[in-house]
């Protein structure tokens, strides 16, 4: 398989002994067309990767805030295409890396392998299926690797070894490692089962390690940080983007709120 973005950024990083923030948004939230201002907002203020969310309309893992923003994306017209659109329109000025966070359903209803295809052409360089089981992963991972992208799949404090193992062999690119049980959304306090989940997870790979569920803070991002190779939040900018979507200044907004988020991961290993 060819090296990604994903995995150039995680090398770059790791010779720069820093982590990587991993900035979630709902891809159509507010709406299409202020998502690629987002993002380029995000990039300017220190993120270091993209997830797109694919907006759903039953979002399982996600707490109130993010079902919120894939309600409103959903109701701004936003489909698996569109989101398409997106990414190549944030790829038009940006080589910051790209993966689509999404549930299987509306990959499988748009085509499983035309998608992986056409995501590649529109510089997408991954995907994490929140709900696609490991143990039943290997024909879709085919698919997409053959596309040329990364396949990065979750593993939490309640996963066996086994599925441990499964969560190695299958990923590409990194893991993500959810640091709580649940759903996600800010916490006021981490979860105590990072450092031994990120301990028990090295043991089976040498893959890239990043932590997301509950880490809204500069201080949490810091902590997680001195643990992991990459920091993911979501729930944070999106609470932030629902509170000021309309406000014209809203990337700007954006930007300022993050900077003090990415300066604390980018000193938290020095």
């Amino acid at each position: 398989m060819n090296r990604t973005r994903i995995t150039e950024l995680f090398d770059r990083l790791r010779g720069e002994n820093r982590p990587a923030l991993i900035a979630y948004v709902t891809a159509g939230d507010p709406s299409p067309e202020a998502t690629p201002g987002i993002v380029a907002a995000l990039e300017r203020a220190g993120a270091d990767l993209i997830e797109l969310g694919v907006p759903f309309s039953d979002p399982i893992a996600d707490g109130p805030v993010i079902q919120r923003g894939a309600d409103r994306a959903l109701r701004a017209g936003t489909t698996v295409a569109r989101v398409l659109d997106i990414a190549r329109t944030i790829r038009r000025d940006s080589e910051i890396p790209i993966i689509l966070f999404s549930y299987l359903n509306p990959l499988l209803r748009y085509g499983f392998e035309r998608l992986a295809t056409d995501a590649v052409q529109a510089g997408v360089d991954g995907a994490l299926l929140t709900d696609l089981s490991v143990e039943e992963a290997e024909a879709h991972v085919g698919s997409v690797r053959n596309a040329g992208l990364d396949t990065v799949f979750l593993a939490a404090p309640t996963s066996t070894p086994e599925r441990q193992r499964l969560v190695a062999r299958y990923s590409s690119g990194f893991i993500y490692l959810v640091s709580r049980t649940g759903v996600t959304g800010e916490q006021a306090s981490l979860s105590a089962s990072i450092q031994p989940l990120v301990e028990s997870m090295r043991a089976f790979t040498d893959l890239p390690l990043a932590v997301g569920f509950g880490i809204s803070t500069p201080e949490q991002a810091a902590a997680v940080g001195r643990l992991a190779d990459g920091v993911a939040i979501g729930t944070a900018f999106v609470r932030f983007i629902e509170q000021h979507g309309a406000d014209p200044g809203l990337p700007a907004r954006l930007e300022a709120f993050t900077k003090p988020i990415a300066a604390a991961i980018r000193s938290s290993k020095s």
